[in-house]
């Protein structure tokens, strides 16, 4: 969950690390460092804890010698605190090679123990200074950085991306990648590594992927990919379909209020191209009918929001294509010893498809011989690579850990494929379809309607409610998941308890942490098309609100029956139930962002938080 860059080329490589690194502090912010080899044939190092500002202003005040080939790390902290001695890069062979990493090495402490019995002295407490005096190790016996990785790696155990540089190959910058993230840039007269593209989008869209234990060297004028046996390995070509303003705040005051903004857009672009006169055509699953036909079981594996996405899915899937289906933690899942096999159809969801529960659940889906799809927003992302097949969602870069506009386009993604899968199957027949699809293809419009009437009455409230303790989230159906989320945000951004249940638990235990003053959200169905469901949930207010309960209902256009008994009332256009959690759940966005902000706290980047959980 680090963030990684690498560049070689004509340019002073400097700033280009620094604007690198600019777009990538979202998956780490605990410290960061840059090293560079200047014209002299030197080594530059900096390296400061704190945010990216911190290293900038020391950089300032005191430049590097610049030169034009150069590595850039930021840092979320995992061995080790958030010091300047365990920032990266770590130094090795005399200070002359420099290694910056993503990821955990297993067994780090087995060769740290080797290294200091052969008198090795550690300046930091991190497993990647292991790595880099290997390395360094292996480099002073072969003068060859490509062959010191590969003798390298073949001893590291775990989850890593390793970049490195030495002061005698300038113009030359060696990575290698296992179970972690790492792309490749093409650019004209010069080559990019990252950890994503945001890292070099600024300069091209022209990128590969790499796949699993794979080493690349990039000079000016070449990339050379192979495996780490040393055998040369095809490379997968991506274009990069989005340009570097979109990973800009563009005049917000955070990341996370413009990608709220967004949400109409992200569920838009991911409809786009994949409905035809009113039939849903993913053109990703043109010609794979046969992972769906044969099917009895569909497990979706997730984690986090993205797990509460699933379980919204779930109610499609199950409605409209007639498969049963499970919904895990993905770090859960492989745990259990799962019963699995070739008629479960995996399906994954991730935002990144870098989140290493999620990746190695899929690997375990397919080694038991299920058939495994993947849901994600990031092109050449390594779990869609593992996958049979892939549905991409279409929401842009999203930088706030804080996931609002991937939610939302993964649960229409995943109503897409439901429809996809239910028109293969034969279980939906083209009119219902044709009447979800009118359906989806106005939600859109309906969350830009939340966005504009409610987001400054609810900011409002969100203002006045600063100093709460706790809240609760109560839904039905498919208000459960949106509880769930809405509680989720609360605790990652405004660092207050929060707790979502379904509605129906609340005599079997939750009232009793009723009191008066205690806010709830209620997630609250429609009474024209779930008029028994509303009946229920309208009981469940009524029976906190005589406990002192301060009420908060998230409810339709027109539902006047929940009036008598709300304090707030946040209003939602109409549609049918399975619609209706692509826009309860603005509401509760807008409130968690509206809430920190009033907090004074930082909603882009919450404490103890990365954005891609790349490790287990």
């Amino acid at each position: 969950m680090c963030g990684i860059i690498g560049y070689v080329g004509p340019r002073p490589s400097q700033d280009i690390l620094i604007s690198g690194l600019a777009r990538l502090e979202y998956r780490g912010y605990d410290s960061a460092g840059i090293a560079v080899i200047d014209g002299e044939g030197s080594l530059g190092t900096r390296k400061r804890a704190g945010k990216l500002q911190v290293l900038r202003d020391d950089l300032a005040a005191h430049p590097l010698a610049d030169g034009t080939t150069g590595i850039g790390h930021t840092r979320w902290a995992t061995h080790g605190g958030p010091t300047d001695a365990n920032a990266h890069p770590h130094l090795a062979d005399d200070d002359k090679l420099a290694v910056i990493h993503n990821g955990i090495i297993e067994n780090f402490a087995d060769l740290k123990a080797e290294l200091v019995d052969a008198g090795h002295t550690f300046r930091s407490e991190t497993d990647t200074e292991v790595a880099a005096a290997l390395l360094g190790r292996e480099y002073a016996a072969s003068g060859d950085l490509v062959e010191a990785f590969r003798a390298t790696v073949s001893r590291l155990e775990g989850a890593f991306t390793l970049l490195a540089l030495h002061r005698d190959q300038p113009g030359l910058v060696v990575g290698a990648r296992r179970n972690s993230p790492l792309v490749i840039g093409l650019g004209d007269g010069e080559n990019f590594l990252g950890s994503d593209v945001a890292a070099f989008v600024e300069h091209t869209r022209h990128a590969l992927a790499i796949g699993q234990d794979e080493i690349v060297a990039i000079t000016p004028d070449e990339v050379t990919v192979t495996d780490f046996s040393g055998d040369a390995v095809d490379v997968e070509p991506f274009e990069v379909v989005w340009d570097a303003a979109a990973a800009d705040k563009g005049g917000w005051s955070s990341f996370m209020a413009k990608e709220v903004s967004e949400e109409p857009e992200a569920v838009a672009n991911t409809i786009r191209g994949r409905v035809h006169d009113g039939i849903v055509e993913i053109p990703e699953l043109d010609g794979l009918d046969e992972l769906f036909t044969d099917i009895d079981r569909i497990i979706v594996i997730a984690c986090g929001t993205a797990a509460y996405a699933g379980m919204v899915g779930k109610y499609a899937l199950e409605q409209w294509a007639r498969v049963p289906v499970d919904v895990e933690l993905a770090h859960e899942f492989r745990y259990r010893d799962p019963v699995i096999g070739a008629r479960t159809l995996v399906v994954s969801i991730s935002q990144s498809g870098e989140t290493m529960d999620t990746l190695m659940a899929v690997k375990f889906a397919r080694e038991a011989g299920a058939k495994t799809l993947s849901i994600c927003n990031t092109q050449g992302a390594t779990i869609p690579r593992e996958s049979d097949a892939i549905v991409y969602t279409h929401a842009g870069p999203e930088v706030a850990v804080a996931s609002t506009k991937a939610f939302v386009a993964q649960i229409t993604a995943l109503y897409l494929l439901a429809l996809h899968v239910g028109r293969v199957r034969g279980a939906l027949d083209a009119e219902t379809i044709a009447a979800q699809v009118a359906q989806l293809e106005a939600v859109p419009e309906k969350i830009a309607r939340v966005l504009a009437t409610e987001q400054e009455h609810i900011e409002q409230f969100a203002h006045w409610m600063a100093d709460t303790r706790s809240v609760i989230f109560l839904g039905r159906h498919v208000g459960y998941p949106i509880a769930l989320e809405g509680a989720l945000k609360l605790k990652e951004i405004s660092y207050i308890h929060a707790e979502g249940f379904a509605a129906g638990e609340l005599k079997h235990g939750p009232i009793a942490l009723i009191e008066p003053g205690q806010p709830v959200f209620v997630m609250v169905p429609s009474p024209s098309s779930s008029p028994l469901l509303h009946a229920k949930v309208v009981s469940n207010i009524q029976e906190i609100r005589a406990r002192g309960a301060r009420i908060i209902a998230v409810a339709e256009e027109g539902d006047a029956a929940v009036l008598p008994f709300a304090d707030e009332v946040l209003r939602i256009p109409l549609a049918e139930p399975l619609f209706e959690p692509l826009l309860a759940v603005v509401p509760l966005h807008i409130f968690a962002m509206g809430l920190a902000t009033a907090k004074g706290l930082d909603v882009d980047q919450p404490r103890n938080l990365a954005k891609s959980v790349t490790v287990e």
